[in-house]
């Protein structure tokens, strides 16, 4: 068998494979990835202490239908967050937004209160 004849295999040297072009990314991601990223939670909550300075902890609640047997289970977390003018007192109604670390536990900071308590 002469060297015209011969052909190579695939993967032997001196053989090139056809270059697949991957294909080229979307200009830009769609603005609903852009905005959700950027957002940042905003929970509601009654203020259960403000004994501490500029600090404050408020109880969310959650309520949601069980999966699988239906029934409302009620649910809670207590967040710290930061009440620079201490004007949250407890029973106050109160907003709540995330916000970068302030402290060991702050991640939130009370954005205005909703209700005064009575």
């Amino acid at each position: 068998m002469s060297e015209e004849q011969r052909v190579p295999e695939a993967g032997a040297p001196g053989r090139t494979e056809p270059q697949t072009q991957t294909p080229a990314p979307s200009e830009a991601p769609p603005a609903a990835a852009i905005r959700a990223r950027g957002e940042r939670k905003v929970r509601t909550g009654v203020v259960v202490s403000d004994k501490m300075d500029k600090t404050v902890l408020v109880r969310i609640e959650q309520v949601v239908r069980h999966r699988a047997y239906g029934k409302t289970v009620r649910s809670s977390s207590k967040l710290a967050a930061h009440d620079e003018g201490n004007d949250a007192h407890v029973g106050d109604t109160v907003r709540v937004m995330e916000t970068r670390p302030l402290s060991r536990t702050k991640r939130w900071r009370v954005v205005e209160v909703l209700e005064r308590a009575k």
